[in-house]
């Protein structure tokens, strides 16, 4: 294998195997790789906005079966300490977000055993019903699956239920690693790989917009980083034509701090800010149908998510009003909208409010300030 022949046909978007993926990850320099990475996003998203967006993360639980290694925000459903958010605290929590000029939940919990289809069709909406105007971006598919397996439901029947009741799109959560070998050992009651890879494929055949995602940093090898790569970008090749499937790319590193793969298996996360910048200019290269590559600055911090702007990245993700699970595990940096707009313009580029689906907002009246829970 030659690089400059796989960049030149990385600049055609032409898809690069797993093997060819790796095969530059492993022998170009990190220069090279946000190089190209950077001629690719403008490519994709020319210009020199950077977007970013105002949400909130609410917990609809935090008592889960599915036993994360990496987790310390869930409870086990028995546990003293489990709650399921009530009307109540979604109104005081909703309101206090459109006062600080957010448009979306972002709706995320455990696996509860009691919690299926029926909750969650109320649930989304009654939160309509009281706010038509605020975005529900909800569960993933590991929620998915737990709602189809404890209602003997279709993946179909259980997503097109949720987007009538008011769902208007999925993260990619739950993806960590798409490897069975990864999933067994740090989330073995979560759906396989191949599972979470068909409900996405079905939400996109209904019309949802998701998002997909990598934690990656401490099992896995490197052949199973680029094989999940690979995977997702397989997902986004059928998605009906006129609907965005995979709008955006995330990618983050392995948060250790108190968690179970730290204290019981002695795994560290030990990915550097230059093996992150690597990884985010090889998503942009090995993902050339997936229009968005959004940094993580919630993980690496506001000066390696500036650098990735000039290396594959075009977004800022949200400023997260609250964000309770991966702040569990160690995470500590926060912005208001005011600090990750002037982190924008630092790295060079226009600051631009965008919503779920990538289109600008007009900037709210905002207040400055972020509720720690």
């Amino acid at each position: 294998m030659h690089s400059k022949e796989l960049f030149k046909r990385a600049l055609k978007k032409e898809f690069l195997s797993a093997e060819e993926g790796q095969f530059l990850f492993e022998t170009s320099s990190t220069s090279e790789l946000m190089f190209i990475a950077n001629k690719l996003r403008q490519i994709n998203v020319p210009g020199n906005n950077v977007t970013w967006q105002i949400d909130r993360n609410v917990n609809t639980t935090n008592a889960c079966t599915a036993n994360c290694k990496f987790c310390n925000f869930f409870r086990h459903p028995k546990h003293e300490e489990v709650y399921i958010t009530d009307l109540p605290t979604y109104k005081k929590k909703i309101e206090e977000t459109i006062k600080f000029g957010g448009d979306q939940l972002l709706l995320q919990g455990g696996h509860h055993p009691r919690l299926g289809l029926d909750f969650y069709v109320k649930l989304f909406n009654d939160l309509k019903k009281m706010y038509p105007s605020i975005r529900l971006h909800a569960l993933g598919p590991p929620e998915i699956a737990h709602i189809c397996k404890i209602g003997g439901h279709s993946h179909k029947k259980v997503l097109s239920e949720l987007k009538k009741a008011g769902m208007d799109s999925m993260p990619g959560a739950g993806a960590e690693i798409l490897s069975d070998r990864v999933r067994r050992l740090i989330s073995k009651g979560k759906c396989t790989g191949q599972e979470w890879l068909d409900i996405m494929e079905v939400a996109h055949k209904i019309g949802f917009t998701t998002s997909a995602t990598m934690m990656f940093g401490h099992i896995e090898t490197i052949e199973e980083r680029f094989d999940h790569l690979v995977a997702i970008r397989e997902v986004q090749s059928k998605k009906p034509q006129g609907q965005n499937g995979f709008l955006a790319f995330i990618a983050w590193p392995f948060m250790d701090d108190g968690t179970l793969l730290q204290r019981v298996k002695g795994i560290n996360s030990n990915v550097t800010s230059d093996e992150y910048l690597r990884m985010v200019a090889i998503s942009r290269i090995m993902l050339p149908n997936i229009i968005n590559i959004q940094t993580s600055w919630l993980t690496v911090g506001a000066e390696t998510a500036q650098l990735t702007l000039h290396g594959g990245a075009n977004d800022f993700g949200s400023i997260m009003i609250e964000e309770n699970v991966v702040s569990a595990a160690g995470a500590p940096h926060r912005f208001t909208a005011s600090s990750i707009q002037n982190s924008i313009k630092e790295a060079g580029f226009t600051p631009k409010l965008r919503n779920q689906l990538y289109q600008e907002r007009k900037m709210p009246n905002l207040v400055e300030q972020v509720i720690n829970y």
